[in-house]
């Protein structure tokens, strides 16, 4: 299977090198990088090609890299059920740059677009209906950036009261997640009371 891959990697690198910014066998698949400018003309090589027939869109994420000048990887995983073969698509984009939508191309596409969109405020140029699919209305931010808070910045709940669903700021008692390091569980000597372990012996360490 490996030098199967192997070949097909050769073969479409020699066939679009316009398109292809570099490819390796990773995971046991093969990983093929595209520059943005390309991408949508590369499905199409990918789905029309009598070599490659990567007819089937299996899945779109998108991966949050903070630290790099073009911040995001959106990752596309196509099946080729005439040669049994899968491969995946990476393309490199900065936080302002809009991915060109493939609905066209693959029409399943369009809820694996409105939710990188929703997630993490990725824009597909040319989408029809680009809108939020798993959080509400009037949701605030893009909850599977690396920058949103484990918190978020909404509590919703349901109020006998008024007998409705409130939004309401997040409010903590202190500040999240913050650690004094003084029980064993977080690896400090100090041991606080009711914390002490128990030895095989049945006596207290």
């Amino acid at each position: 299977m490996s030098e199967q891959m192997q070949e097909i990697g050769t073969y479409i690198e020699g066939k679009r090198p316009d398109c292809v910014a570099g490819w390796e066998i990773a995971q046991g698949e093969l990983t093929v990088t595209v520059a943005l400018g390309s991408l949508k003309p590369f499905i199409e090589f990918l789905k029309s090609d009598s070599t490659c027939r990567f007819n089937s869109l299996v899945d779109i994420t998108a991966v949050d890299y903070p630290g790099r000048a073009k911040r995001f990887e959106v990752v596309y995983h196509f099946l080729s059920m005439y040669r049994n073969h899968r491969i995946r698509l990476k393309v490199h984009i900065r936080e302002e740059d809009m991915v060109p939508s493939i609905i066209d191309v693959h029409p399943c596409a369009n809820w694996f677009e409105r939710e990188i969109f929703d997630m993490f405020g990725i824009l597909f140029s040319g989408h029809p209906d680009l809108r939020r699919i798993l959080t509400d209305y009037g949701f605030r931010g893009y909850p599977l950036r690396k920058d949103f808070p484990t918190t978020g910045y909404t509590e919703v709940r349901y109020d006998e009261v008024e007998k409705r669903v409130v939004y309401e700021p997040v409010k903590l008692v202190q500040e999240y997640r913050q650690f004094d390091f003084m029980s064993p569980w977080e690896g400090a000597e100090y041991i606080l009371p009711g914390d002490d372990k128990v030895a095989p012996d049945g006596h207290k360490s």
